[in-house]
């Protein structure tokens, strides 16, 4: 071949990768969205990240468009697979899951349209793994769920000002997994294991959220046995 033509060749190629054809949106990439038309997700660099991001989706003409983004905080141990957590590590399980209803200490954000749950001073969310309460949101707390092994929830004035619960070891609740998992606001740090955003991006999320649109929230990290792409 004539220096030349290698000359043309080595400058074709290096002209490529401009025209690489751009990665599809993370949820056509995901094994699952939930079947809906809205989905959130999650993502942290790897397990042991205490913080990524949060990105809110609409499925439109059959593709995925982003609708919004914000730094996210995770559990102050990382994450863990949702399948085989267990209660009291301070890990967000990974994994996809439903968002039954909404709530807070602050009313609903304007254009709310979420089953939205009003805190009283009587509110609280049950951990302890010998009620029939467990994982579930009581009022008031039961005899048989410690104060100690539940939330009370209008203490968390700032974090639960606006929360989404997160379905979670919810529908049939496995003892020992983990209870009181939330996609709530921001509070000094890294959560208990849940999943938190600024005020100001959570206040979005509700008013964006549509019920009929079948919302789910996909947590995972980038890559690995845990990548969000595998729920």
């Amino acid at each position: 071949m004539r220096p030349g033509a290698v000359a043309v060749l080595l400058a074709a190629s290096l002209l490529l990768p401009a025209f690489a054809t751009p990665p599809a949106p993370l949820p056509e990439r995901m094994a699952d969205t939930g079947g809906g038309a809205q989905l959130i997700t999650a993502v942290a660099p790897d397990t042991g990240s205490t913080t990524g991001t949060v990105t809110w989706w609409d499925r439109r003409g059959g593709s995925w468009v982003r609708a919004g983004s914000a730094p996210a905080r995770f559990g102050a141990r990382g994450l863990a697979d949702g399948r085989t957590r267990r209660q009291g590590t301070n890990t967000t399980p990974t994994g996809l899951y439903g968002l039954p209803y909404a709530f807070g200490v602050e009313r609903a954000p304007r254009g709310t349209a979420y089953p939205y749950r009003p805190v009283r001073e009587d509110s609280w969310w049950c951990q302890d793994n010998g009620s029939r309460s467990y994982n579930r949101w009581t009022e008031p707390r039961p005899a048989d769920c410690a104060a100690a092994e539940a939330e009370h929830l209008i203490t968390y004035g700032r974090q639960y000002a606006h929360a989404l619960v997160v379905a979670f070891n919810y529908a049939r609740p496995v003892r020992g997994r983990g209870a009181g998992i939330f996609l709530h606001v921001n509070g000094a740090g890294a959560t208990a294991g849940c999943v938190s955003v600024p005020k100001g991006a959570m206040r979005r999320i509700l008013a964006w959220a549509e019920p009929a649109a079948r919302p789910h929230l996909a947590i995972g990290t980038a890559s690995g046995a845990t990548a969000v792409t595998r729920y």
